[in-house]
């Protein structure tokens, strides 16, 4: 498979460059060149492990690396590590090290970039540039640290993700690793990521002092791909309880921020899986809702802070990716686009694009309505949700509402709801006067019976690693002393 760039007509390149590099040098971002028609053969083996199934899907995009080597890194990503299971409608996919659906991407992510690195014959070290509005930035970490040939510097909003989460990042030990807070919110730190990217002088003299810019973020390619599994195995998950039959579509439901989840079940329907409707959920920050609803994107509004943080977002950059799909792969309108939402704040899609979103439903949850929706499913199914969870259960609610339309759906699990251990207990009503966040984890778990996390039960004894905190301008001032060079623009 070769892969393109969204925003101009620069040359075919291989999967194995395309997760190395991770942008374009045009700003855009990379997608497969072709789609393959993988349904029909899938679900004569429904009864494919994960591991197994991730590679009969991944492999169709990633066929440079080497059949042993992808293998390898697969095996190597998931095995013992992170498994996905259906559960009452939902599809839990935050069963790893940093309990959240992160860890199905970027467990791959270091493995297959290393193997590409290796298949390139890259001598330069790999320096992976990653903002994260919550559980990317553990994740990343998490996966390369002590990884040879890698550095990874973090940037978070210093007062824009949960305690848990921050804890998680700031104690991530490793010799590789950098932990940056910044004074502002998500769309500020990645704002300075890209505007890094962007700097042409800035990546050539780190090159010149053996440091290759690479991203884990969803905009690259290497991590984005990896989700597409999850959606085959979930609809064969809901085949072998024989919720439904073969061939019988679902509509599958993702809380969403910055897009990639989403779009990952977007192109799983491109690759035949039987997708009836794509419900995208936002929190406060509804600016996908908007676009879904008007075909106009707007990012000129206040961020507000919620009760789900992994989607206090305004610019959601995988969307890109279904606009060079929905402007039947114009790449010159696709750049046009970007460029006003760059310069103006906003864009409008063509009313013949717009009707290519057909395949999509937005809408937004509130926080009343994610308290209401928690509290409800526990207290009817003695089954716990996260706030993110919460805001495409209420969703779909509303979309069942508008619709009548009842089809089977599969409820995307993003978190454990022991990152949110304040939320949770306010939405059960639980007493949480007086206590900490850690405290509250031991409450939720007297109160419900359901076990802590591992990875979570002793965070609060850990040791704080990274304290750093920088203004967004000075974002690349924190990566040149990481990485120890003298540069001056």
């Amino acid at each position: 498979m070769k892969f393109i760039s969204t925003r101009g007509k620069w040359d075919v390149i291989s999967s194995s460059t395309a997760i190395i590099k991770g942008i374009a040098d045009d700003g855009g971002l990379y997608v497969p060149i072709s789609f393959p028609s993988l349904y029909e053969v899938l679900k004569e083996k429904k009864g494919l492990s994960y591991e197994k199934l991730a590679y009969e899907i991944i492999s169709n995009f990633f066929d440079d690396i080497g059949k042993d080597k992808l293998k390898e890194a697969i095996n190597n990503a998931y095995s013992n590590k992170f498994y996905v299971k259906e559960e009452k409608g939902f599809l839990e996919l935050y069963h790893g090290p940093t309990s959240a659906f992160k860890d199905a991407a970027l467990l791959f992510l270091p493995q297959i970039m290393k193997a590409a690195k290796e298949d390139k014959n890259i001598k330069e070290e790999i320096v992976i540039l990653t903002a994260t509005s919550g559980d990317t930035g553990k994740a990343a970490l998490q996966g390369f640290s002590n990884v040879n040939g890698f550095k990874v510097i973090v940037y978070y909003p210093k007062n824009g993700v949960s305690a848990i989460q921050q804890k998680q990042m700031t104690t991530q030990d490793g010799n590789n690793v950098k932990v940056i807070g910044i004074e502002g919110n998500f769309d500020n730190a990645q704002s300075g990521v890209k505007e890094i990217f962007g700097d042409v002088e800035l990546k050539e003299f780190l090159k010149s002092n053996g440091f290759l810019l690479s991203s884990a973020n969803s905009i690259n390619i290497g991590r984005l791909i990896p989700q597409i599994v999850y959606y085959f195995y979930g609809y064969f998950e809901l085949v072998n309880k024989q919720k439904i039959k073969e061939g019988d579509k679902i509509n599958i439901v993702v809380p969403t921020g910055n897009f990639g989840n989403i779009l990952a079940a977007y192109y799983s329907k491109k690759m035949g899986l039987p997708i009836e409707k794509l419900i995208c959920s936002s929190n406060e920050n509804n600016v996908l809702t908007d676009f879904m609803q008007t075909g106009i994107y707007d990012k000129r509004r206040e961020l507000i802070l919620t009760e789900s943080p992994s989607m206090d977002i305004l610019v959601s950059s995988n969307l890109e990716r279904l606009i060079f799909e929905i402007t039947n792969r114009n790449s010159e309108e696709t750049a046009k686009l970007m460029e006003k939402l760059n310069k103006n704040g906003a864009y409008k899609i063509s009313e013949l694009s717009k009707k290519l979103l057909n395949d999509f439903y937005g809408n937004y949850a509130n926080t009343e309505e994610v308290y209401n929706a928690i509290n409800k499913v526990y207290n009817e199914k003695k089954y716990l949700i996260d706030t993110h969870t919460a805001v495409g259960y209420v969703v779909l609610e509303k979309y069942r509402k508008e619709t009548s339309d009842y089809t089977e759906a599969l409820v995307v699990s993003t978190a454990s709801p022991y990152k949110f251990p304040r939320s949770i207990c306010r939405a059960l009503e639980l007493d949480i006067e007086g206590k900490n966040d850690f405290e509250l984890l031991n409450l939720l778990e007297e109160y419900t019976k359901i076990k802590i996390p591992k990875n979570l039960k002793e965070l609060d004894k850990k040791k704080v690693l990274h304290k750093d905190v920088y203004e967004k301008k000075e974002m690349k001032q924190a990566l040149l002393k990481f990485l120890k060079v003298n540069y001056n623009d």
